[in-house]
């Protein structure tokens, strides 16, 4: 009888084992009886690499095999504009506000706000131009970003299931606005694996003042087999993966003592796995020292600039010092994704107060965005710029977001309260069209009038692009077929190529 393949859904056909083929698999049993460990992993891995493993009729996740369907994308990298950056003042361009500034704000019925009363009509502090040859009209608080219009899709209409921060940054990542559920990074780790066994398949780069809402749990696996979370590289930090080397007081461990060590360990480990069937968290903590042994050697290198050329490092911004951080982020998620890692996810903003250090304007939209979009909008244009000069871009999808938007009415007399009912995100790269916008808002910019999406239908797409079909990619989880977009979503066509 055909049994369906956990992870991509196809049937397998059963395979009959013939004297001579059981004979080589009690070989393999020995081998990994004898290894055990890393050894059983290596082991693996080098057999499944040269297709000499029992079970090879599972779909290949190279590129352009993809996973279900031939891929027009391998990897991506996802800039995260945590506290919710106002669509009214970078993309979204709404004449109206500007004529009425300073009215009621009186678009029909009741207005619901997250924690204020809807203030009078507040137009953008920023001018607006058209840029590029498709014309596309953004703000003077991103115009670096604005130079790039002509390779990026706009949605418009993006819309979330909450107006609180924490819920809406977990749902942007993982579908829902519960916490528990894998990210979206987790999820195409697990559907398609690595592209360089010395490098994590899925990087965190945090903002350097601190966590989004919600912290760590925006990265984590979820109920997926927990190899899959993201990894995090503290970039500018003395120690930038934690536990990677010992500390410098650990002068007494020797090779000796760390061979003793190592086989101690390996004894150990086979004992907890045979009484812990199915529990994936030591193979995953395996994995990872297996992990870390080789980054090593490969993290310094990739975390090095001194090999990039001075302008390239001028391009992100790195001479600068509104920009450094976040230009230093994004060159280094542009190294990562060159040397094979699959998913790279760069956050602006912290949660950590006041004074606003993230994109979360109540007060003082004006000054506090300024600060936001300075340090953001050069060095984003630049990993753009800079991954189409490499012919990466092709093959790279850009995915620019954040968790909702922002009212067009004023908070106070100089901020903007939460907007989850419209609010925009852009994407490039991987085989999205470039110069498009898909959806609108209202003539407010406070709701969606035509085309909504929400995370489940870019998630969806972006899956699509990386030739993974999104409702296909499941895993089994407490008698329920989980995916990333849960019972929703749907492939946008209009944004493709």
């Amino acid at each position: 009888m055909n049994t369906p393949c956990q992870r991509c859904q196809t049937q397998q056909s059963p395979i009959g084992l013939g004297a001579g083929d059981a004979c080589l698999l009690d070989r393999r049993e020995f081998l990994w009886r004898f290894g055990g460990g890393l050894g059983g992993i290596a082991l693996a891995s080098l057999l499944g690499r040269q297709g000499l493993l029992a079970d090879t009729s599972k779909p290949s996740a190279a590129f352009n095999g993809g996973l279900h369907h031939p891929a027009k994308a391998k990897r991506v990298v996802q800039l995260f504009m945590s506290g919710a950056a106002s669509q009214c003042d970078t993309f979204d361009y709404k004449p109206l506000l500007i004529q009425r500034h300073g009215e009621k704000f009186d678009p029909g019925g009741k207005v619901e706000l997250f924690q204020s009363d809807p203030g009078a009509v507040m137009k953008s502090p920023w001018d607006w131009k058209q840029r590029g040859q498709s014309g596309k009209w953004t703000s003077d608080l991103v115009p670096h970003i604005g130079s790039c219009v002509d390779d990026l899709a706009f949605v418009h209409s993006m819309v979330s299931k909450s107006n609180v921060h924490g819920p809406a940054t977990f749902m942007q990542n993982s579908g829902f606005v519960l916490p528990g559920f894998p990210s979206m990074g987790a999820w195409i780790s697990y559907g398609l694996g690595s592209l360089n066994e010395n490098l994590p398949t899925f990087v965190i780069l945090p903002d350097v003042r601190g966590f989004a809402p919600n912290g760590q749990g925006n990265w984590t696996a979820g109920f997926l087999p927990a190899a899959h979370q993201g990894t995090m590289i503290r970039v500018g930090k003395p120690n930038p993966i934690f536990d990677l080397f010992p500390p410098d007081t650990a002068r007494f461990i020797t090779k000796e003592s760390e061979r003793d060590g190592l086989t101690l360990l390996k004894a150990m480990n086979q004992e907890h796995r045979a009484t812990r069937a199915g529990d994936s968290r030591l193979d995953a903590r395996i994995a990872s020292y297996e992990l870390a042994a080789k980054l090593q050697l490969s993290a310094p290198e990739v975390l090095d600039l001194s090999g990039e050329s001075e302008a390239t490092k001028k391009l992100y911004g790195l001479d600068e010092s509104f920009t450094e951080d976040f230009g230093t982020r994004c060159l280094i998620a542009r190294r990562l994704l060159e040397r094979g890692v699959r998913f790279v996810q760069v956050w602006s903003g912290a949660d950590n107060g006041h004074p606003r250090r993230n994109w979360d304007s109540h007060e003082d939209l004006a000054k506090d965005h300024l600060d936001m979009g300075r340090s953001m909008d050069k060095p984003a244009a630049a990993l753009i710029k800079d991954l189409k000069s490499r012919g990466m871009l092709d093959d790279t999808i850009v995915i620019w977001t954040t968790e909702f938007g922002r009212m067009p009415c004023s908070q106070g007399s100089k901020g903007r309260d939460h907007n989850p009912f419209a609010f925009t995100s852009w994407v490039a790269g991987g085989g999205f069209k470039g110069g498009v916008s898909y959806g609108e808002s209202d003539e407010w910019s406070y709701k969606v009038a035509t085309d909504p999406v929400y995370c489940y239908d870019l998630h969806a797409t972006i899956l699509h692009q990386l030739g993974i079909d999104h409702e296909r990619l499941t895993f089994r989880h407490n008698g329920i077929d989980r995916r990333l977009t849960d019972v929703h979503g749907e492939v946008i066509p209009d944004l493709i190529l």
